[in-house]
Order: C-alpha cells, then sequence, then structure tokens
C-alpha cells in the first residue's frame, strides 16, 4: 500500500513537469522605476533601461515597469501557450505582502501576476507588445522575474489531474477503508498503463491516452456518484482589505488585478462562477478600468457573478454607530440595485472582529435575510457550538447565520478555528464537511475559495480539481459550485426540517464576540474620535438642512452621500479597530478634517 501510494505520487510529478515546456523568449526587456501610482493604464514613455538577468527590484511602496516583446508558435488542438511570468527571491512569502503584478498584452489589461498566478493565456501565431506593472509594498523585499512563453499539453495536464484528485483524497482515508482501497487500486492499473521512458514519444502519448480513458471509464463514470452525499459549495471568492498593510490608492490597483484574473479563467472555465461584496471596490473598478467594469456586468448578467453583500465595506461591527450601521447598508443595497438590479440579502462579513447584539434588528428592518460570517470560530477559549443558526438581538429579532468553514483535513478531531477563505483540494473538500458541527441540520456547507487578503482570488489548480471532485469521488463530499444566496436558501430550508425533526432550534443570543483581536476598542484612539465626531456632525448637518428645505433651500444630497461615504469607508474592520498600518492612518486623518469642514460649511 505504501509502495504504491509513493509510485502515484512520483507519477503525478512527472505529469506536472512534463506537461509545460518553454518554447519561446521575452526580447528586448526593458524596465522602468515608478515611485508614483500609474495615473492611467498607458506606460511611461521615458526612463526605460535594459534590463539583464536577475535584475532584483526592491524598495518600500514603490512600482515597477517591465516591457518587452514575443512572437507565439503555432499550436495544434492539445497544446495551449501561456505567457509565465515567475519572481524570484520572494517564495513562500505571505499572500498579503508579496509582490503583485499586472499584465498588459498588445495595450490591453490581460491578468494580475502573484505568487499564486504565475500564467497569463496566450494566442498562438501572434505577435505580442507585453507590459508588467508591478508593485512591491511596504516590505519590498528584493525580488526578480524571469519571463518566459511556454506551452502546455492537454492530454498531459488533465491525466495529471484526473490522477492528483483521487490520489490526494485517498491519502485522507484509512489503509482499510474500502472507497481508499478501491481508490487505490484504479489509480495502481491506470499507472501501468504508463510509459515513461521516452517522453513525448509515441508509446508515452499512447500510455497517457490508455492511463486517461481507463480513469474516464473505471473511476469517473462507474464508481463516482453525487447522490445522497454532502456538498461543499465552492464559490469563487478574493478577500480585499480596502486597508490594512497597504493604503487605499493600492485598493484600487487591488481590484483590477483581482478582476482581471478571474475574469481570464471565466473565459477558460464555463462552470466557474465568483462572489464579491464591498461596492467600494466595484466603484474603484468603475474609476479605474471603466472596460473591465462594463465586463464584470455582463458576467452578471449572464448569472456568473454575484454581486452580494449587504454594507457598503466590511465594516466594524464594534464600534460604529446605529445610524451608520443603517447607512453601510443604505448605501451598500442603492449600489447594487442601481449598478446590477440586484437587491442584496445577505451580510456577508467573513473577516471582522465581533459583532454588536444591535445587529439582528438593523439586519431585518434592511431587508437583509442571512448573515455570513467565519471569524468567531477563532475564538481562543470559548467555541462556539453551532455553524447555523438563528442569531437573535436585542429586541428579539433574529436572522440566519451560516459560518464559513474552510478547513483542510486533519483526521477526526479538526483543530478549532477555520480561516475565511479556503482552496479547492480533496483535503479542503473533506476537512469543510467534517468541520461543520450540525450535520443533522443541513447537508451542505460553504467554502469560498481564492486567494484573499491582499487579493489574487482563484487559480487554474483550483478549477481543475473542482472538475474532479464535482464528479462525487468514493469516500467524499461533493464540490459544487454555486452563489451564496442560493446556497444559504437550501441550507436554511434543510435546517428548519432539522429543527421540526430533532424539537431543537439552535439560536444564539446576544452578541457574536471575538475572543481572538484584542484593543478594538483602544487602539488608534484618535480614529475612534474621529469617526464619532464625523458621526455626530453628519447628523447635525442633516438636521439643519433638513429645516433649511423646508424654508425653500435645496438639500445637499449628493454632498452629504459622498462625505457619508468617506466615513464609511473609515469605519471598514481594519481601521476603525485600530489594525493598519501608519500610512492608512495618515489617511484617516484628512478625511476626518475634509468632513469637519464640509459639515461645519453646510
Amino acid at each position: 500500500m505504501k509502495f504504491v501510494k509513493e509510485k502515484i505520487k512520483v507519477l503525478c510529478e512527472q505529469l506536472r513537469e512534463q506537461s509545460k515546456r518553454p518554447v519561446g523568449e521575452v526580447e528586448d526587456k526593458e524596465y522602468l522605476f515608478s515611485p508614483e501610482y500609474k495615473k492611467d493604464n498607458i506606460p511611461p514613455q521615458d526612463g526605460w533601461q535594459p534590463l539583464e538577468p536577475k535584475t532584483l527590484f526592491w524598495g518600500e511602496d514603490v512600482h515597477y515597469w517591465i516591457r518587452g516583446r514575443f512572437q507565439t508558435p503555432s499550436a495544434d488542438e492539445d497544446h495551449y501557450l501561456v505567457l509565465e511570468a515567475l519572481a524570484g527571491g520572494q517564495e513562500g512569502g505571505w499572500d498579503a505582502v508579496n509582490p503583485q503584478g499586472l499584465l498588459y498584452l498588445n495595450g490591453k489589461m490581460a491578468q494580475g501576476y502573484d505568487l499564486n498566478h504565475t500564467e497569463a493565456y496566450l494566442e498562438p501565431d501572434a505577435a505580442y507588445q507585453m507590459c508588467l506593472y508591478l508593485y512591491l509594498g511596504y516590505v519590498g523585499a528584493p525580488v526578480w522575474y524571469d519571463l518566459r512563453v511556454c506551452s502546455i499539453d492537454r492530454r498531459i495536464e488533465r491525466l495529471y489531474y484526473d490522477m492528483l484528485v483521487p490520489y490526494e483524497a485517498c491519502l485522507l482515508m484509512d489503509d482499510n477503508s474500502d472507497d481508499g482501497i478501491l481508490l487505490l487500486s484504479i489509480l495502481e492499473q491506470a499507472a501501468n498503463l504508463l510509459d515513461f521512458r521516452q517522453p513525448y514519444s509515441e508509446a508515452y502519448y499512447r500510455g497517457i491516452e490508455a492511463a486517461t480513458a481507463y480513469l474516464a471509464s473505471e473511476l469517473y463514470e462507474k464508481n463516482c456518484s453525487v447522490q445522497g452525499k454532502p456538498i461543499v459549495n465552492y464559490i469563487g471568492h478574493t478577500h480585499i482589505d480596502v486597508e490594512w498593510l497597504w493604503a487605499r490608492a493600492q485598493t484600487r490597483e487591488k481590484i483590477q488585478r483581482s478582476f482581471s484574473t478571474a475574469s481570464a479563467l471565466m473565459k477558460r472555465y464555463p462552470d466557474y462562477k465568483f462572489m464579491l461584496s464591498q461596492p467600494e471596490l466595484y466603484r474603484y473598478l468603475k474609476e479605474e478600468a471603466p472596460e473591465k467594469y462594463e465586463e464584470l456586468k455582463q458576467y452578471v448578467k449572464e448569472g456568473r457573478w454575484e454581486p452580494e453583500g449587504g454594507m457598503w465595506l466590511e465594516a466594524d461591527c464594534n464600534l460604529v454607530s446605529g445610524e451608520s450601521f443603517v447607512r453601510q447598508f443604505l448605501m451598500g443595497k442603492a449600489f447594487f440595485r442601481e449598478e446590477f438590479g440586484k437587491d442584496s440579502k445577505v451580510l456577508f462579513l467573513p473577516d471582522v472582529f465581533g459583532y454588536s447584539a444591535a445587529l439582528p434588528q438593523i439586519l431585518k428592518k434592511s431587508g437583509i435575510d442571512y448573515f455570513v460570517t467565519s471569524k468567531i470560530s477563532w475564538n481562543e477559549t470559548n467555541q462556539l457550538p453551532v455553524d447555523a443558526f438563528l442569531w437573535q438581538g436585542i429586541d428579539g429579532s433574529e436572522v440566519f447565520t451560516a459560518f464559513i468553514t474552510t478547513q483542510e483535513y486533519e483526521g477526526a478531531q479538526p483543530k478549532n478555528g477555520t480561516t475565511y477563505i479556503g482552496i479547492i483540494n480533496s483535503s479542503m473538500t473533506k476537512g469543510a464537511w467534517n468541520r461543520f458541527q450540525q450535520k443533522e441540520y443541513g447537508s451542505r456547507v460553504l467554502t469560498p475559495f481564492g486567494f484573499g487578503d491582499g487579493g489574487g482570488g482563484p487559480t487554474k489548480d483550483m478549477l481543475e480539481q473542482y472538475l474532479r471532485l464535482s464528479k462525487g469521488l468514493p469516500g467524499m463530499p461533493v464540490a459544487e459550485m454555486g452563489f451564496v444566496r442560493p446556497h444559504l436558501e437550501k441550507l436554511r430550508e434543510e435546517f428548519d426540517q432539522g429543527c421540526l425533526r430533532t424539537g431543537r432550534t439552535p439560536r444564539w443570543v446576544g452578541e457574536l464576540y471575538l475572543e481572538f483581536h484584542r484593543g478594538t476598542y483602544t487602539s488608534m484612539a484618535k480614529v475612534k474620535r474621529g469617526n464619532r465626531q464625523s458621526e455626530f456632525l453628519l447628523q447635525k448637518a442633516e438636521a439643519y438642512s433638513c429645516l433649511d428645505s423646508l424654508r425653500g433651500g435645496d438639500y445637499p444630497q449628493k454632498e452629504l452621500e459622498g462625505i457619508w461615504k468617506m466615513v464609511l469607508h473609515d469605519q471598514f474592520h481594519d481601521i476603525l479597530p485600530g489594525s493598519s498600518i501608519q500610512q492608512v492612518y495618515e489617511g484617516t486623518d484628512k478625511d476626518y478634517e475634509e468632513v469637519r469642514n464640509r459639515c461645519q460649511d453646510i
């Protein structure tokens, strides 16, 4: 058994390596140091220098541009081409602070680049002018970039994933598990059909085709089933903090990178669906890259993109006033309704540091039916005993609440806590369901997938693994791609049936307190003072404006909305609690001064 597992592991590694081959280089490479943020999507014209191999880029909060040209070769139906950009010197780093880039091909925004997204799709027999706009962050550690054109063999890549996914699934099962034994037996028989003596020879490809056909017949057709199995509802996502370890100017670039990457993958994977919260991010994309925003609107029309989330952004829920809560929903829901014709019904706050008991009442009166979060599972001492429940507020209002359960499998006793965004693989699929504490109340769990914090989102690897996990492998939950709101509607229906069957209704009454992030009431006291003063000033400005309108004056609607959006922005859950870097609070100082002056003028 151990020998067979090791054999399959080695074969998968060889297939992965052999599926990609370099077929071209980027020529006439040049670079340009840019201490300023780009003003538009047109690269600078002057100051370029030749780019030598292993040229180091470094610096705090700076950008670099890299440009070059290349010609792609022809490619048959069994191959496709990519531009690979590998960053050296930052391997294994934290995604939130890793260098990130935005690729332009022939003058058009193509996709984002980072340590998780290293390939961009290319057309065969085409001439390209490429430009890569790099951001090094506030860490600014040295990094270099290698660029090359690669050809990927679809046949080898398909077999790699056909073998990898069930192989990783059987590793999660006991050696005496019937499902594990079955998977390993089928994989071994497929492996015996391979001939690796001369890669890319006729015998090699005969083996690839035979093994692929065998797995399709004996595993994916005969032994996979979705009937009666628990469901892990995957939805593409990227968590973007509007400010945290970067200031807001960088967030405007992050949404461009993240959407461009999502769009590039959507054109290749018809089943891929994406959910993004926070209307402020949509506004940034609309202002910075209007052509990409139109693409996004088309995905919404096609039913592939879900604009949802309730609030204007993912705000702190401990310190803001009740009026600010209402304005978050008022402006968040209005944006989605006006831009997409969608009425938001879900409050999506995976990363916020605890929740006031006043929220359920405000949710119900704002037309919000569901609440999704995750971070309460990070509690250090008292773990909530429920993952799906009715949350009851101060006045008795209740809202159906579901926790995200993104956790890789670690046996029968998973560790406490989950994160708020996951990946798609066998371990996550089994672990997410295993982590769910109320299986008698529901047969499905929610797992947003993709790289987050600093943006980025899902990868090709995740989507390829999904295609196999959606078949219903033996001994595994079924992976399903679906929007957040339909998932919650189905889960709520199962939950209600479970309550009737058991005679018990899981309910949490009062505040949802997070026993992890401390100091949210005291850190950076100046931003808390600025927020409260701004709330009072807006209350007065609106009251006097109402009185003035009764005397025939013009009510300054747009002016007040603009001021409110500044205040709502600074209520973000990494700004108001005091957990961001110095540059963020230099920005809030300016915001609160502007709010004070404009409100006093009114």
